[in-house]
């Protein structure tokens, strides 16, 4: 588990231990006054996007072959790849710089980090102001420890699914926000899994 799950399992009042189950779903729902339905939804994919809890850093340790794969107008043979495979602050500044509101060279500052990934300065910024916590945008490693858990329900928020999360815990209310998430549908039987398994450990 991540250090970032301590953290949170500090502010909701369980043991600090780390480990991610019944009691400390139930804590967080109530320390953040969720739903069942909610709770579950957001718990769910957070649990899916980190990795069931482990990361709160995008990862972009990529290979050659994984480049071409993942970006492939970006790098579309093995020479345009040479200067950032396997070298992540390149490969951010690359794909990340010049967009989401990152000038050139920010793209690794504002990388994925959290429970549901915040990328980009923009989101940085717009989290940072709604939140009142300035310094997020010039520490933005703020957001893979202390508040992982805050920009997933700041994301949540700021895309209208808690409305859809309203609507109950189901097949179709996970896709409509596995795609929102994810801009598709990749990981969706994990999504399902563990929003399902969270929803019985609150409703217990």
């Amino acid at each position: 588990m991540s250090e970032a799950m301590k953290k949170l399992q500090e502010k909701v009042g369980v043991g600090a231990d780390g480990h991610f189950g019944k009691n400390t779903a139930k804590a967080i729902a109530k320390h953040y006054e969720l739903s069942n339905e909610r709770a579950a939804h957001l718990m769910g994919q957070a649990s899916h996007e980190s990795g069931h809890w482990r990361h709160t850093r995008e990862n972009l340790n990529y290979s050659a072959d994984s480049m071409m794969r993942v970006w492939p107008s970006r790098f579309p043979d093995l020479a345009s790849t040479e200067p950032y495979a396997r070298n992540p602050s390149a490969l951010a500044d690359k794909v990340y710089s010049g967009r989401m509101g990152n000038g050139e060279g920010e793209g690794s500052l504002y990388i994925g980090r959290g429970f549901l990934q915040l990328t980009g300065k923009n989101n940085y910024r717009e989290f940072s102001s709604d939140m009142g916590l300035p310094d997020i945008v010039t520490d933005p490693d703020l957001v893979a420890t202390d508040y992982a858990f805050e920009t997933a329900m700041w994301f949540f928020n700021k895309n209208k699914l808690f409305d859809i999360a309203d609507d109950g815990v189901n097949d179709d209310t996970i896709l409509k926000i596995t795609r929102r998430v994810n801009g598709g549908t990749h990981g969706l039987t994990d999504r399902n899994k563990q929003t399902n398994k969270i929803y019985g450990w609150l409703k217990s």
